[in-house]
């Protein structure tokens, strides 16, 4: 059975602790992938990660272009790529995406990646995010009527506001030309949700991420407040 850690999330500023710590364990090459549901907060952790990592251009959910290449000016630190596979309705639809190609130079966030995103990369890890009240061992419930405060960044930028079958067609992603766009501005924290507790769950897959999420554990343990 996959090793899991649990950690709990008071505060907005508990949110960003996390995704610092996470981002300095992050390489190229690695994927992440987001699972929660509606308001859970999984593009917030986002927008901290690439505040974290310090990539450049405006981080916000990507879902009706379905993914976003945030180039790092900071040298042997690397680029971003965020992806909402909410409007992709299954695996073929996220391999025509062709994010194999290039991904090793960049980190890679997915947004609804559970059951799509495995494939990319032997080594990953998934997130799970629940908010309070919610069962933390569930499955995220894929339905824009679920419960979620209106002004939560999810609950405003993962629901499609259009059908999936009028939205424009992206077509493929080339990784790599996109990671060539270092696009200057500020990541925007606008949309981070308001505070609410959360619990958190490193699911990893591979060697590669235990020995990382055992050092990420203690030291937000290490961080928490008295």
């Amino acid at each position: 059975m996959t090793e899991q850690t649990h950690l709990e999330i008071g505060d907005r500023e508990a949110m960003e602790r996390f995704a610092a710590l996470l981002a300095g364990q992050l390489q190229a090459g690695d994927v992440l992938i987001l699972t929660g549901n509606l308001g859970a907060g999984k593009t917030t952790l986002t927008q901290f990660l690439a505040t974290a990592l310090g990539v450049s251009g405006r981080v916000s959910s990507p879902t009706f272009v379905i993914a976003r290449a945030h180039a790092n000016p900071t040298p042997d630190r690397p680029p971003l790529v965020h992806v909402d596979a909410y409007r992709l309705g299954d695996a073929a639809e996220f391999s025509d995406l062709d994010l194999e190609y290039g991904h090793d130079e960049a980190v890679t966030v997915i947004e609804w990646g559970r059951g799509l995103a495995e494939e990319l990369s032997a080594d990953h890890l998934e997130i799970v995010i629940t908010r309070a009240g919610e069962d933390s061992e569930a499955a995220p419930v894929a339905d824009p009527t679920a419960s979620a405060d209106a002004g939560s960044a999810d609950a405003t930028s993962d629901a499609p506001a259009t059908d999936p079958a009028t939205a424009p067609d992206t077509g493929s992603l080339d990784v790599s030309d996109l990671l060539g766009d270092s696009s200057p501005g500020p990541v925007d924290l606008t949309e981070a949700d308001e505070d609410e507790t959360r619990t958190i769950r490193l699911i990893p897959t591979g060697p590669s991420w235990h020995t990382r999420i055992s050092a990420i554990a203690a030291a937000y343990a290490d961080q928490e407040p008295a």
